[in-house]
């Protein structure tokens, strides 16, 4: 390839828009008025590339049920992402993992408020068990161990 079409090859890359990079990946967070780890844990999404709308909710519970976590495994929040439900404080590179393999699943899960995890800002204790589950009900699966 001659230089002059290289550097045109080289400027019609630069000036296409990529679309992994073009716009961010829009999140709807629902959480408890009251609790600044899920504002930290949407601050650590922003951070990471997505757009979060966040909207404060009574009805936490029945809208994590409604969506398909086990009441069990159920987080401090329940983030609706790219037809995926993310509830509790669940890693980036987890997150980016169910986005990327598109799983035949609802969505995944860190249940309750583990130390170390996104949002808290505390040291790890152990590490942390992120599940998978499906609308049915089927019994959930360890999606990932972080």
């Amino acid at each position: 390839m001659n230089p002059t079409a290289r550097l045109g090859a080289i400027v019609t890359l630069l000036i296409l828009p990529l679309p992994a990079l073009a716009a961010p990946i829009h999140a709807i967070l629902y959480k408890n008025p009251q609790c600044g780890c899920c504002d930290a844990y949407a601050a650590y999404l922003r951070k990471n590339g997505f757009d979060v709308d966040i909207k404060p909710t009574t009805d936490l519970a029945q809208i994590a049920s409604k969506a398909g976590v086990p009441d069990d495994l159920a987080g401090c929040h329940t983030i609706f992402v790219d037809g995926y439900v993310v509830d509790g404080l669940v890693p980036i590179d987890v997150v980016h993992k169910l986005l990327t393999e598109r799983p035949a699943i609802t969505g995944v899960t860190l249940p309750g408020m583990p130390p170390g995890a996104p949002g808290m800002g505390n040291s790890k204790m152990a590490p942390l068990k992120i599940y998978a589950f499906t609308k049915d009900g089927k019994a959930p699966s360890v999606y990932a161990i972080e």
